[in-house]
C-alpha cells in the first residue's frame, strides 16, 4: 500500500485510534494527581516525596522524546506506537504493586519513558497520511484529548478511589492500554514507505539529525514549546491550591469552577486547528505572537483581580489563547518539515514542552515558600514566559538554516 492509497476512511480510523491512545495517556496523567492522595497515605509518605512522584513522570517523558522521534523516523511510526503503549500499559499495571517511595519513582519515571515515544510517533503518523492542508485539523482532534479527560477525571477518580482503590485502578488503565495496543497492530495500516515521506509532498533530501539541530526554525521551537507549556503547566498544577489558599474557595467549588475553563479549552484546541488550516503562509506566527501577547495581559489581570469571579473569568479566556498556540506548534512541525523528519522534529520540539512540565511546578513551589505564601512572584514568571515566547514566534524563520521544504 501506497501513501496515496490511504483512504479517507483509513486515515479517519487511524485518527479515532490515536485519539483514544492519546486519551488513555491523558487519563493516567490526570488521574495520577487524585491518586496520589491515597497513594500517599498508604505509603506514608511526605509532601516532598508527593512532588517527586508527581515529576518523575516528566522527566522520563522529557528524556524520551527526542529518541522516540528518531526511532519513529528510522524504524517506522507503527513500531514505535505499538512499543510506547505496551511498554506504558505494563508500568501503568506496576504501578498497582509499587511498595515504597523509590519504587514508585522507578515505575512512574520508566511509564513516562515508554509514553515518551507516543507523540512523536502519533504525530509522523498525522504528518505520513493526511494531506498538508488537513494535518491541522487532525492535530486539533488530538488535543482535545487533554481538555476532554481532565472534565472526566474529578468525578471518575472520586468514584474509582473509593469504590476498587488506586491499587485495583491502575490494574485496569493497564489492561485498557494492552487491548488499544491491540486495536493498534490491528487497524493501523501504513503506506509501505511511511518513513520516506507523505503522499502529498516531495522532501527535497535526506536531512538527518544534527543538520535538524543546527536548524534556527527547531531552537525557536524548542523555546516556544518550553514557554507556552510553562504557563500551561504552571496554571494546572497551582491554580487549585491558589484557589483554595489564597481565594478561600473549598475543594468542590473548585471542581466547578475549573470546568468552565476546561470547556474552554476543548473548543480553543478544536477550533485552532480548523483556523491554522487556513490561514495564508506567514500568517500563523504573527497570530501565536498577539496570542501570546494576550496570554501576558491575561496573567497580570488574573492575579490581580479583585473577585474569583473575575479570576475565573478570565482564566477562562486564556485557556483559548493557551490552547491555540499548543495547537499552532506542533501543526508548524507538520507543515513546514518533510514528513519523513517529523518524528524527530517533534520529538525534539517536545522535549522543551515537558521539560517545561517538569520544572515549572517545583519552581513555583519554591517561589511560593520563598514569599510567604504568595503566588505574585510566580505569576510574573508566567508572564516572563509569554513574553519569551512572543519573541520565539517572531522570529522564527524556516528559510534558515538547512533547506526545508514541504
Amino acid at each position: 500500500m501506497t501513501a496515496n492509497e490511504v483512504t479517507k476512511k483509513s486515515r479517519n480510523v487511524i485518527l479515532a485510534l490515536l485519539f483514544l491512545g492519546w486519551s488513555l495517556g491523558n487519563l493516567d496523567r490526570y488521574i495520577m494527581n487524585y491518586a496520589v492522595v491515597s497513594i500517599t497515605g498508604d505509603l506514608q509518605l511526605d509532601a516532598s516525596s508527593t512532588g517527586i512522584i508527581l515529576s518523575a513522570f516528566f522527566l522520563g517523558y522529557a528524556i524520551m522524546q527526542i529518541p522516540g522521534g528518531w526511532l519513529a523516523d528510522k524504524f517506522g511510526a507503527k513500531r514505535i506506537l505499538l512499543m510506547a503503549v505496551i511498554m506504558w500499559s505494563i508500568f501503568t499495571g506496576l504501578t498497582a504493586i509499587a511498595w515504597s517511595l523509590t519504587a514508585m519513582i522507578v515505575i512512574r519515571f520508566l511509564f513516562g519513558i515508554g509514553e515518551g515515544g507516543f507523540q512523536p510517533a502519533s504525530s509522523k503518523i498525522i504528518a505520513t497520511i493526511f494531506p498538508k492542508e488537513e494535518r491541522g485539523r487532525a492535530m486539533s482532534i488530538m488535543l482535545t484529548s487533554g481538555g476532554i479527560v481532565s472534565l472526566i477525571v474529578p468525578l471518575l477518580a472520586a468514584y474509582l478511589l473509593g469504590t476498587i482503590g488506586w491499587r485495583m485502578m491502575f490494574i485496569i488503565i493497564g489492561a485498557i492500554g494492552a487491548i488499544i495496543a491491540f486495536l493498534y497492530w490491528k487497524y493501523i495500516k501504513l503506506p509501505e514507505n511511511e518513513a520516506e515521506d507523505a503522499s502529498t509532498e516531495n522532501p527535497a533530501h535526506k536531512v538527518n539529525f544534527k543538520e535538524l539541530l543546527k536548524t534556527p526554525l527547531m531552537w525557536n521551537l524548542i523555546i516556544a514549546y518550553f514557554c507556552i507549556y510553562a504557563v500551561n503547566w504552571g496554571l494546572v498544577s497551582w491554580i487549585p491550591t491558589y484557589l483554595q489558599k489564597n481565594r478561600g474557595l473549598d475543594l468542590m467549588s473548585i471542581g466547578w469552577a475549573q470546568t468552565i475553563p476546561a470547556i474552554t479549552t476543548i473548543i480553543g484546541v478544536y477550533g485552532s486547528g480548523y483556523i491554522i488550516d487556513k490561514l495564508p503562509k506567514g500568517m500563523e506566527k504573527v497570530l501565536g505572537s498577539i496570542s501570546c501577547a494576550v496570554i501576558g495581559l491575561l496573567l497580570y489581570l488574573m492575579f490581580t483581580a479583585k473577585t474569583v469571579t473575575l479570576f475565573i473569568g478570565y482564566q477562562t479566556v486564556v485557556s483559548i489563547f493557551i490552547a491555540f498556540v499548543i495547537t499552532l506548534l506542533p501543526v508548524i512541525v507538520l507543515k513546514k518539515l518533510p514528513s519523513s523528519i517529523t518524528g524527530s522534529a517533534m520529538g525534539i520540539a517536545n522535549t522543551g514542552g515537558q521539560l517545561a512540565g517538569f520544572v515549572t511546578p517545583m519552581a513555583i513551589g519554591f517561589m511560593v515558600d520563598a514569599f510567604n505564601g504568595s503566588f505574585d512572584a510566580a505569576f510574573w514568571m508566567l508572564i516572563g514566559f509569554a513574553l519569551i515566547c512572543i519573541v520565539s514566534l517572531v522570529t522564527l524563520n524556516d528559510q534558515k538554516g538547512i533547506l526545508l521544504k514541504a
